[in-house]
């Protein structure tokens, strides 16, 4: 791979010689002070540009500028009324991989200079004026800027008068009573379908609904308000549970939940199931007591009773 700087350079070097290229920004993690960076950190960046963005996404042999790809993703076309934007994640041969974002001019725009409403404002308001000041929009840099940014190239003052970022994106808040019962309840209900394809012998269906559902999704936001919890809610979640090894509390419980991943076998799912949630039973009573929420154990034992019943029940 190359290293941090040559790839830099040879970036910036190919958007100073295309008119169109405006502007390009660097983000995320290799812009993040508190980041570990690894051989397999990849490169998150904007690309700015003032022509027809459709024309950069069919084709896209532009990728091959940088050097031979080994395999792109293709995210669509995004259009908005700003003008329209899309995604090329992109594996070069050498191991180099560069998450391109091609923006068109208005978006980029309208995403560093509209104000922004207060979250309590954003979901929806009725009136013509609201005359308290907090309730006056005001400048907000995005969280996929405020995780960390460093411009490349600015040929018009396009980033002129964006606020440095604060690194606190993506720290979740405390979950509401209703938020953390919802989670809950969908967990549980999802143990149901586990259960049936269990007994039904549907292997993509149970482990999509175990590992993907229960533990991938509805697990992880449980164990990542945990983490916040041990650290006053002050660190990033990454994604799909990134840090939440370093960041838990208690080995133990990464421990317990590495157990509960296992494969193919019936028998061993069913233990997996019952160890799944036996850890998340530990886990948001731990939540709920620490915000003061109470854990429905009522409904817990009622489910986990048809999951038995269902366990034994003759194919």
């Amino acid at each position: 791979m190359m290293n941090e700087e040559a790839v830099l350079t040879r970036l910036i070097e190919w958007g100073s010689q295309l008119e169109s290229v405006r502007a390009m920004i660097l983000t995320s993690t290799r812009t993040n002070p508190h980041k570990k960076l690894d051989p397999f950190s990849d490169y998150d960046v904007i690309v700015v540009v003032n022509d027809d963005v459709r024309a950069w996404a069919e084709p896209d042999t532009w990728l091959e500028d940088f050097g031979p790809v080994m395999v792109v993703y293709r995210d669509p076309v995004y259009a908005d009324v700003h003008g329209e934007q899309f995604g090329r994640v992109t594996m070069y041969q050498d191991g180099t991989k560069i998450d391109y974002t091609i923006m068109a001019l208005g978006i980029w725009q309208a995403t560093v200079a509209e104000p922004k409403l207060p979250d309590d404002l954003d979901i929806g308001y009725i009136g013509r004026r609201m005359t308290a000041c907090k309730y006056t929009a005001e400048p907000k840099l995005p969280d996929d800027l405020d995780i960390g940014y460093r411009v490349l190239l600015d040929k018009d003052h396009l980033t002129d008068g964006l606020q440095p970022p604060t690194y606190r994106a993506y720290i979740p808040k405390p979950p509401t009573a209703d938020q953390y019962r919802a989670v809950i309840d969908d967990f549980f209900s999802d143990s149901t379908y586990v259960a049936k394809n269990l007994w039904r012998g549907e292997l993509f269906f149970w482990k999509y609904c175990l590992d993907d559902i229960m533990k991938g999704k509805k697990l992880r936001e449980m164990l990542e308000w945990r983490m916040e919890m041990a650290h006053n809610w002050s660190v990033p979640t990454g994604v799909l549970g990134k840090g939440l090894r370093k960041n838990l509390p208690n080995p133990d419980i990464w421990q317990a939940l590495e157990a509960t991943y296992v494969g193919a076998d019936p028998a061993e799912n069913w233990t997996a199931l019952f160890g799944t949630i036996e850890l998340f039973r530990r886990v948001a009573m731990e939540v709920g007591e620490h915000l003061g929420y109470a854990y429905p154990h009522e409904m817990d034992a009622q489910v986990c009773a048809y999951l038995r019943g269902v366990r034994e029940m003759p194919k």
